[in-house]
């Protein structure tokens, strides 16, 4: 298991985790005023998603389905890797 999801059920236990197999994308745990959420690289995201389509379709289910999602104040926020842009 990530250590970042083993950190995260102590810290805010309602926290979102993004379904599938993105486990290895989570880089780290955001503190907020109102609790922790995992924090996870779209970079990774979306290098995971191309094995399996397009980089273009990727992207494209990356924006509409994950980052589109919001599923409460639990929802998981997503870094921008400046330097890999």
């Amino acid at each position: 298991m990530n250590k970042y999801i083993e950190a995260i059920e102590d810290l805010n236990e309602d926290a979102i985790v993004i379904l599938g197999d993105f486990d290895d994308c989570i880089v780290g745990i955001a503190k907020k005023i109102d609790g922790c959420v995992i924090v996870y690289s779209e970079k990774l995201i979306i290098e995971k998603l191309s094995k399996d389509m397009s980089e273009e379709d990727a992207l494209e289910y990356y924006n509409y389905n994950i980052l589109g999602g919001y599923f409460g104040e639990n929802n998981p926020v997503f870094m921008i890797d400046i330097g890999n842009h």
